[in-house]
């Protein structure tokens, strides 16, 4: 039987990071002079664009597998620990580092927007695993 929760969860997290993945190939040098003042006051300072690439690479990484991770799912329905508890994983810990940085850039708001991601991605987790 299909589960549909980690389906809906896994959607919204492959929806989040590639769309966040494109806008930052679509727009590089606005994101690195946005962030560059974002976090110039901290440590991340002279690191903005390693960062940046940093977390583009694993959104990318977490879109594509929470992705196949539906698809999984949707043709293997007896899989839990595949395709898609991973990308889970990545998102986790992606969101963590955006949570890191926006927390040093003293942002809550920001951080607060980034907690409210990282609940349902633990939920699917907890369901997958």
């Amino acid at each position: 039987m299909i589960q549909v929760a980690p389906l809906l969860v896994l959607a919204l997290l492959a929806i989040t990071f590639l769309q966040s993945g494109y806008d930052k190939i679509k727009d590089w040098k606005g994101n690195v002079e946005w962030l560059t003042g974002h976090f110039a006051s901290t440590i991340l300072a002279k690191q903005v664009p390693f960062a940046l690439m940093t977390v583009l690479v694993l959104e990318i990484i977490a879109g594509v597998l929470c992705v196949s991770g539906i698809i999984q799912l949707i043709a293997e329905p007896a899989v839990t620990r595949g395709l898609g508890f991973y990308g889970a994983i990545v998102s986790c810990i992606t969101l963590l580092m955006l949570l890191f940085g926006q927390r040093l850039a003293k942002d809550y708001d920001g951080a607060r927007t980034i907690v409210i991601y990282f609940i349902p991605a633990v939920l699917v987790v907890f369901w997958l695993n």
